[in-house]
């Protein structure tokens, strides 16, 4: 009878250190699992926001291409091109 017992309580011990063993494994597989979730997230986001400035970039050079009041546009703006008939007036801010 001694023996029966102690061969339950042996199975019952090792039961629960499997069963502890693999609750450790799972949380640790788990928590790792939740990091590489929020690194995709934030991966995704960023991914969003540099094909969002990739379509303006492509809209700005699609103009640049084809309008050509816009093309002057930015000429006056980034280098201070005037018509003959026109002034520019530069002050310091």
């Amino acid at each position: 009878m001694l023996i029966r017992q102690l061969i339950v309580a042996f199975y019952l011990l090792l039961f629960l250190s499997v069963g502890a063993g693999s609750a450790a494994f799972f949380w640790q597989t788990r928590k790792e699992y939740n990091q590489l979730r929020q690194v995709e997230l934030a991966t995704e986001r960023r991914l969003a926001e540099v094909e969002q400035r990739l379509r303006e970039q492509e809209h700005i050079l699609q103009r640049l291409r084809t309008d050509p009041a816009y093309v002057e546009m930015k000429i006056r703006q980034r280098l201070g091109y005037a018509r003959p008939e026109e002034f520019i007036f530069r002050f310091d801010q």
